[in-house]
């Protein structure tokens, strides 16, 4: 039975969900992103009227977040995102998102480009998403995603497009634009720049195909190679063999073919594609083969018959589809091949330079456009695989990304590393150098007594070196009073109970390094002398400074503590002076600790205000003695200042800084340099000797990469800081000269050129191209180009007419211009007089039909020199009609409508002509609209459980033929109405199935190629289907009242899941009117967010949560409510985090 249509299907559009897509987009995506847009379309319909969007609570992760804005149509627009990391375990995860889920990080490229940047000091990362020339699709809501184990937040924003400003041209003509890359003279004209905006759904633009092998006929044997390479094709040699085929092959006449297949057909993996021959006889049968096996239709092979016209289509072709294929009429035959090109593999994270030790492990990571894609290694130009590089080497592959592993680098490995795909390569250099071992504690010398123990310790960076204890040169052996230890970096040698014979020189030697640390052993012996009861104060000093002035350099930051032995009986009276200054005792950074024979002076954490000059005085009743000392604080020096790259060849880069602003007070030694590649963290040295200019020259670096350099300062005292990181600039050589420079078109003025890039361009790219001329003869060369032009042709204007001009051109880049492309001969400036000739385009050699206001856009190419003047004409009179406009250009003419109406229906005719010469076309267009309902609608007839209906067709038939009726009935009771007839070509139906007792109203549509009119024709009186003896009184109907409350009949239950896995929860529940719904997290309402998708399907409740975390946990409630009461229901929800099995095997 019928469906009925509710007043919601057929007078209210449902809510819609559109979907801006980029223009890059893949079928697959957009698929993904439809079903998407049906899931939101789901929620947008069935969310409760009180759901209004809330924004989530931060979680402080974000310390700046992107900004809604409007971008330019064409120009370029960056969003930045600052994430403080100073709380977090390890490296924080972004994502850029558009509308709901589409993650933008697989779209990475030329349109969309992604930048991290790392400040070591403040511990914050910098994320930017740039959209390079924005068009119409970018337009939408944006989300940046932040995840960092147990933390998560996420930051909306908005992006608007709007057309880029239009400048006032003073010719019109200006304002048209033509569709291609041609230039001035190709394509078609385009004059929606001087018509009214309108919001237009995003097409997708689909390539055109290309057949590689009709490029290969006309190409000389030496590009083959190249064609092939640009086209994805890698067997050459069967490339050449099937060519040779094709060569030789001469079309030969058939009686059952009026057209053959061709000899080669090329598609890109994924693509469908058609192949179509047209056979003599429409009704013959024909038989399609692969490789000599008869193709039976399917999903992928679709066969189509129309007329003459037999199709084979291919749909989602791979490398099976890559065959010979075969036509079979009776006993003739048409063969053709086809070619399936797989897209070629890109880079999408280049090699990182290396820098390391020798014996450490060194791996090169490169990721690659996609999955199970063919990564060849190369050292130093030498390929590397699993044949040739041994256990040295590893190969890794984990999805798109693939590493080479260098177990234990030694100095062998040094080089320049390679990965190379069939559509990019990547450099990267490993640098390798000797091990050196640091020590972090030398020992120290020791003086003791008799039947003491001396303890000699150091400390160095290697925990498993093993060395040596030598005496004087004799090696230490352990005995009982002697012992001798290793733990971890620390080496001890204890002596028990000390003898006089154990004084001497001590000394430490690692095995394996040219390194001695050595100490004294002072043996102290008592005696006992008589020390007279007043002696004069003495002060034993000696610091041991430059000329005996009694100097101390200490390095900020460090602890000086200076040891004064005093002498004198009775003990004397100690005071530290910093010039008339008291230095306090026994508290502060800068005091002094005294004994009766020692007296220490002490600064904790040096600073340059404590250098000076200091005085030490001791006095007694025997006398007084005084000392002056100098202290000198010295520190690192501050970086340099000013790096800057001054100039760069194809290879290398020269760069320079200013000597810095603080030397450290001690004199500088030289500066280290060091480089990366912009994007990068990883910082390259480039010197391992101080260099002792302010200037060096950067080389053995890759052309078209950008590099940031920064240099250090070195002192006696240490490194500086790194200076400031230079502006990136890249390493770049100039082009070569074009090619194929041609002459296109000559007028009486001008002179219209062509040429082709140069064949070596370089990673600089090409900016554009300068065109000059000169008189043939002279040597005065005139630029007729103020600004270079991007594309590859021009035409020069303002020439003498009957001159003859020579021509050349230029590739301009960053690093200047190229040698100059010269025509051979010169050219004379004068016109040539060609016949007219309209071009109609296939689409407008039948008639055209359009609907009453659609925009009508004719563009009608046409040859002819000088200019031919054209005119339009309407049905054979010169056309006057305001509303249509017309413009002509040089070599075409266009007709266009705004707003099409029906008066516009008639025969348009465009005339050229040149001197005598005249050549014209004719267009047919007819402008139709809905047509009016029928009239005189009337049951004709009842009987049975039947009625006849007759009406008359309409008034007005939309200005095109009426194809058919629809008839919808309605009971008298309900009125409802129901489809009962669709199509129907006659003015007059039969309606049957009716239900007796019941009256039935009608209403018929009219139908013509707009659809159905606007308005229905109602029936002029009902059909009364009566029941044939039988009478029944009928009790009078009492409306059940089903208003109630809501009621949960369903509760929410617990839930215990595992986080990152996606999960729901759901309920049901009745009531009437129908409840409004609201779902709660922790009592709060949850708004729109993308996470949570909220659905109601006849009563029953489901809240999905999409891929859960920790913070995800709580208690979630579901509340009903309608004019009558509420109820509500809750659960808990509990988010688990699985440990990895290394994490859970340390703890």
């Amino acid at each position: 039975m019928p469906e009925p249509q509710t007043p919601d299907q057929g007078g209210k559009k449902s809510p819609s969900v559109s979907v801006c897509l980029p223009a890059d987009h893949s079928p697959v995506e957009e698929e993904l992103q439809m079903k998407q847009t049906q899931k939101q379309g789901t929620s947008v319909g069935k969310r409760a009227p009180g759901e209004d969007h809330q924004p989530s609570q931060p979680s402080g992760i974000f310390v700046e977040r992107p900004q809604s804005a409007t971008a330019t149509k064409g120009k370029d627009i960056t969003f930045v995102a600052k994430v403080d990391s100073s709380n977090m375990a390890k490296k924080p995860t972004m994502k850029w998102l558009k509308g709901k889920w589409l993650d933008l990080g697989s779209k990475a490229g030329k349109h969309l480009q992604f930048k991290e940047v790392y400040d070591r000091n403040t511990k914050i990362y910098t994320y930017e998403m740039s959209i390079i020339k924005v068009v119409d699709g970018d337009a939408g809501s944006y989300r940046c995603e932040v995840t960092a184990k147990n933390k998560c937040d996420s930051s909306p924003f908005e992006v608007s497009v709007q057309a880029a400003p239009e400048e006032q041209q003073d010719n019109i003509l200006e304002a048209f634009k033509r569709s291609g890359d041609g230039g001035e003279d190709a394509g078609e004209l385009d004059f929606s720049a001087l018509l009214k905006k309108r919001e237009k759904k995003p097409k997708v633009v689909e390539e055109a195909e290309v057949d590689v092998f009709l490029i290969l006929k006309d190409a000389k044997p030496c590009d083959y190679e190249r064609i092939a390479f640009e086209y994805g094709i890698t067997d050459l040699r069967g490339l050449l063999k099937r060519l040779k085929k094709m060569k030789k092959v001469e079309p030969k006449k058939s009686d059952a073919f009026l057209r053959k297949l061709d000899a080669a057909y090329s598609v890109d993996k994924g693509k469908k594609i058609h192949l179509s021959v047209e056979v003599t006889d429409p009704n013959t049968p024909v038989k399609w083969l692969k490789n000599g096996q008869e193709v039976k239709p399917s999903a992928k092979y679709v066969f189509e018959s129309v007329g003459n016209k037999r199709t084979l289509t291919i749909n989602k072709c791979n490398q099976s589809d890559d065959a010979a294929y075969e036509c079979v009429v009776g006993e003739e035959k048409s063969f053709t091949e086809v070619f399936v090109k797989e897209p070629p593999v890109t880079i999408t994270k280049l090699l990182d330079d290396a820098h390391t030790v020798v014996g450490q492990k060194v791996e090169f990571e490169v990721e690659v456009s996609e999955e199970g894609a063919n990564v060849k290694w190369m050292k130093d130009g030498v390929e590397l695989n699993k044949e040739t590089a041994g256990s040295r080497y590893r190969f890794k592959k984990d999805g798109r990304r693939h590493v080479l592993i260098v177990n234990e680098a030694t100095k062998e490995d040094i080089g320049m590393y390679h990965a190379l795909t069939n559509g990019g390569e990547s450099k990267a250099e490993l640098e390798v150098e000797d091990k050196e071992l640091e020590v972090l504690q030398s020992i120290a010398d020791l003086t003791v007594k008799a039947a003491e123990q001396a303890v000699f310790k150091c400390e160095v960076s290697d925990e498993n070196v093993k060395g040596k204890w030598l005496k004087d040169g004799v090696e230490v052996r352990p005995s009982d009073r002697v012992k001798i230890t290793h733990f971890g970096r620390t080496h001890k040698l204890m002596i028990d109970d000390v003898k006089p014979s154990d004084a001497g020189d001590y000394s430490f030697v690692p095995d394996g390094y040219a390194l001695s640390l050595s100490a004294k052993l002072n043996f102290l012996e008592i005696k006992i002398a008589y020390v007279p009861r007043e002696d004069p104060p003495k002060i034993h000093l000696d610091a041991g400074g430059p000329g005996g002035d009694n100097t101390i350099t200490v390095v900020a930051g460090n602890k000086l503590s200076l040891d004064v032995q005093i002498t004198g009986e009775p003990a004397p009276t100690v005071c530290w002076r910093k010039g008339d200054q008291v230095v306090p005792e026994g508290e502060g950074r800068v005091h002094v600790e005294s004994n009766k024979s020692l007296s220490s002076f002490i600064i904790e954490r040096a600073e340059k205000d404590d250098e000076g000059r200091y005085s030490i005085s001791v006095t007694n009743a025997a006398g007084e003695d005084v000392v002056e000392l100098n202290v000198k604080i010295v520190d690192v020096p501050s970086p340099p200042e000013n790096v800057r790259c001054t100039s760069v060849g194809e290879y290398s880069g020269a760069i320079a800084w200013d000597p810095p602003a603080f030397d450290g007070g001690v004199p500088i030694k030289g500066y280290l340099m060091e480089r990366r590649k912009v994007g990068s963290s990883r910082w390259t040295k480039l010197n391992f000797d101080v260099h002792e200019s302010t200037a060096y020259e950067a080389k053995r670096m890759i052309e078209g990469v950008l590099y940031e350099m920064r240099v250090f300062t070195v002192n006696g005292v240490g490194t500086s800081e790194p200076s400031a990181t230079s502006q990136p600039f890249m390493p770049i050589a100039p082009t070569g000269e074009p090619t194929r420079l041609t002459v296109d078109d000559v007028t009486d003025t001008t002179c219209a050129l062509k040429w082709r890039p140069p064949e070596k361009i370089g990673a600089g790219g090409i900016d554009g191209y300068i065109v000059e001329y000169c008189k043939e003869g002279g040597d005065q060369w005139v630029q007729a180009n103020e600004e270079p032009v991007v594309n590859n042709q021009y035409r020069v204007k303002g020439l003498p007419v009957g001159e003859r001009m020579l021509f050349r051109v230029t590739a301009v880049n960053i690093a200047g211009r190229s040698p100059p492309a010269t025509l051979p001969q010169a050219v004379t400036i004068r016109e040539i007089v060609e016949n007219p000739k309209i071009r109609v385009p296939r689409h407008l050699r039948s008639k055209l039909t359009v609907r009453v206001g659609e925009k009508v856009n004719l563009v009608l190419p046409f040859q002819g020199k000088p200019r031919p003047v054209a005119t339009w004409s309407k049905d054979g009179v010169l056309l006057e009609d305001k509303a249509v406009g017309t413009r002509t250009s040089d070599v075409d003419a266009i007709l266009f409508i705004r707003s099409a109406e029906r008066s516009h229906s008639g025969k348009y005719t465009l005339s050229v002509q040149v001197e005598s010469a005249l050549d014209s076309a004719d267009l047919h267009i007819q402008v139709v609209e809905e047509p009016g309902p029928p009239v005189a609608v009337r049951v004709a007839d009842v009987w049975g459980s039947n009625a006849a209906l007759e009406w008359k067709p309409p008034k007005d038939d939309g200005n095109c033929e009426i194809i058919g009726y629809t008839v919808h009935k309605a009971d008298m009771k309900t009125k409802d109405w129901f489809t009962v007839v669709e199509h129907n070509r006659r003015p007059g139906c039969t309606v049957s199935d009716l239900v007796m007792g019941n009256e039935y109203l009608f209403r018929v549509f009219s139908e013509n190629v707009c659809g159905l009119s606007a308005e229905p024709g109602i029936s002029q009186n009902t059909a009364i289907v009566t029941k044939t003896g039988l009478s029944h009184n009928r009790a009078p109907f009492k409306e059940a009242d089903v208003n109630c409350s809501p009621k949960f009949t369903a509760p929410l239950m617990d839930r215990s899941v595992v986080a990152g896995y996606s999960t729901a929860i759901s309920c049901a529940v009745r009531g009437y009117p129908k409840p409004k719904i609201i779902w709660m997290k922790n009592n709060m309402i949850i708004s729109e967010d993308p996470k949570f998708l909220m659905q109601n399907n006849q009563g029953v409740l489901t809240l999905n949560i999409r891929k859960p975390g920790v913070y995800d946990g709580g208690k979630y409630s579901c509340r009903a409510a309608n004019d009558l009461g509420e109820d509500v229901v809750e659960c808990k929800l509990e988010v688990h985090v699985v440990q990895e099995k290394g994490a859970a095997a340390k703890n």
